[in-house]
């Protein structure tokens, strides 16, 4: 290995290192256990997920893999470089994560699709805190599902922050229509009075 990758490899080493001491000032600490893809996201394949269980009930399940260098990958216009994480009521059991007759099993599969879909188009495109989609019908397992991003767990006071969390968060239909003519802002807080924020879980009334 020539002295530049060596010098690389140690500089994405310490990146690492202090993202995951950022995200964890965030979402507490990481649980022991990663879900590794078999083929790396960098290479073409699927994200390694990480786990957080102690801040919030329920399972948080985060990415690492949008922004390798400081200040390059995913990006937008309050955080020089970020990370997604969404939000499961369900607690965690990795030993059912892919039996999809499980409840977390059917949760965890369905995050899972949604933030391998998102991730390859966080790099090419400026996901901003409030911006609202709904993904293609014809995607396997999730088409159709209507999601609003929100910058976790607020927006930073002095922007561009050099890191943080987007949170991307499964809404209903009517509340993806309402956001956008209301604007996404107006939606959270309506989740969040009504104890939905910041999960994923559909298994309830609309708040519109």
């Amino acid at each position: 290995m020539s002295d530049f990758d060596s010098s690389d490899e140690q500089q994405m080493q310490e990146w690492y290192d202090r993202k995951t001491a950022l995200m964890e000032e965030v979402l507490g600490p990481e649980y022991p256990m990663v879900m590794h893809a078999l083929v790396p996201y960098a290479i073409g394949g699927g994200l390694d997920l990480f786990y957080y269980t102690e801040r919030l009930p329920g399972t948080a399940v985060a990415t690492k893999e949008l922004s390798e260098l400081p200040g390059q990958g995913s990006s937008n216009d309050v955080f020089r470089c970020y990370e997604f994480v969404m939000f499961t009521r369900q607690n965690l059991d990795l030993d059912s994560a892919l039996d999809e007759h499980t409840p977390f099993g059917r949760m965890h599969q369905r995050l899972n699709a949604i933030l391998n879909l998102l991730a390859p188009y966080s790099a090419e495109a400026r996901i901003n805190p409030y911006d609202t989609g709904a993904i293609p019908e014809d995607c396997p397992e999730v088409g159709g599902a209507a999601l609003i991003f929100v910058a976790y767990p607020s927006i930073p006071e002095e922007e561009p922050a050099e890191f943080g969390l987007m949170a991307i968060i499964e809404i209903l239909p009517s509340e993806l229509e309402y956001a956008r003519e209301k604007g996404g802002a107006q939606l959270i807080e309506r989740l969040k009075a009504a104890g939905h924020y910041p999960y994923s879980d559909l298994d309830r009334d609309p708040v519109v």
